[in-house]
């Protein structure tokens, strides 16, 4: 039977986080998107009041993926979490991790007493529209993304 782990991220992780994010920078297509650095993860995730929490999930002993989320306050619904990023590297995929790690992640939507959670996917992520959709979620029309870099 296959060793499965999901934990919580710890400060030693965050180099593998990292690597992570640029592994899925590659494959959404924008590896020179990624500006973060090391200490952004650290100041901010594992530091005093950090502003986000990350699991990893292992497949027999060896990282297999991550969801990273924070906490939102919507007007209309109360406290939301919204999962900024899960991934699950290319040669893990199709072993049910990525539902194992989404599973959790509501699990700790729930435990948090979000009203919900909240992601996007790209629009040509076929693989994933098609995962997300075995959940019910409900992908929202006539809405634009808006950024604003400083």
């Amino acid at each position: 039977m296959e060793q499965i782990e999901i934990r919580k991220a710890r400060i030693d992780d965050v180099p593998a986080i990292y690597d992570l994010v640029k592994e899925l920078a590659l494959f959404e297509k924008a590896p020179n998107e990624v500006s973060s650095s090391f200490d952004d993860f650290i100041q901010n995730g594992f530091q005093e009041n950090p502003i986000f929490a990350s699991n990893l999930i292992f497949f027999e002993g060896k990282l297999a993926g991550f969801a990273l989320w924070y906490f939102r306050f919507s007007t209309w619904k109360g406290k939301r979490l919204y999962l900024e990023d899960l991934y699950i590297k290319e040669e893990f995929r199709s072993l049910g991790l990525g539902k194992m790690l989404l599973d959790e992640t509501v699990l700790e939507a729930k435990r948090t007493q979000c009203t919900g959670m909240m992601w996007q996917v790209l629009d040509w992520n076929e693989p994933a529209i098609q995962f997300y959709s075995k959940y019910g979620v409900k992908f929202d029309a006539g809405w634009l993304n808006v950024h604003l870099d400083l």
